[in-house]
């Protein structure tokens, strides 16, 4: 392991998989100084934690300040198109439980989202014959023709984002992610224990 800028590198760190393809501008990001300013007060703490997952957050950030714009066209935020997203994809009827277990929503957000979304038509839901309190949720044909019309120029958007990667950086990094995400969802809740 060496140190470049005053930071812990290594050919195996979050920027190694970058190296080659622009890993100096890399550099240069805001998480960089950030980790620099608490290696300067901390100098005896590994950052590297700080330098992925500031990374991740503040790419979020930027990708959701971005606001989607297809969507914001068609009216929708990003909450909402993933609820349409899931009853599109899976082809078939979902209570709200399902919905929030899919979007990774809480229920009370599955909720509101939904009640907007029926107001405009896109969603309809159905009683349980069995049991009055589940509802059962599905595309009106309206959604569904939302959906399809907007998934290719959504996802247009998204690779003209992501195009200041190069394509094999995409599948690194879409590779690692992968990754990491498998394993945090199996730990996280030993973690927060």
């Amino acid at each position: 392991m060496t140190a470049t800028n005053g930071g812990p590198t290594s050919d195996s760190d979050a920027n190694g998989a970058l190296r080659g393809t622009g890993a100096e501008s890399v550099r240069s990001d805001t998480v960089s100084a950030v980790v620099r300013q608490w290696q300067a007060v901390h100098p005896q703490l590994d950052t590297g934690p700080m330098e992925i997952i500031g990374r991740i957050n503040r790419c979020a950030a930027l990708l959701q300040q971005a606001e989607d714009a297809p969507l914001r066209r068609a009216g929708l935020s990003r909450p909402e198109f993933d609820l349409l997203g899931a009853l599109r994809r899976t082809g078939h009827e979902l209570t709200p439980g399902e919905l929030a277990r899919e979007t990774f929503s809480s229920g009370a957000a599955v909720t509101k989202r939904l009640k907007q979304l029926t107001e405009r038509g896109l969603v309809e839901r159905r009683g349980d014959t069995r049991d009055r309190r589940v509802a059962h949720l599905r595309l009106t044909d309206a959604g569904r023709d939302l959906v399809d019309g907007i998934l290719p120029e959504q996802l247009a958007y998204e690779t003209a984002v992501l195009s200041v990667l190069p394509a094999e950086g995409q599948g690194q990094l879409a590779g690692l992610l992968a990754e990491l995400l498998g394993r945090l969802e199996g730990r996280m809740d030993a973690l927060r224990a």
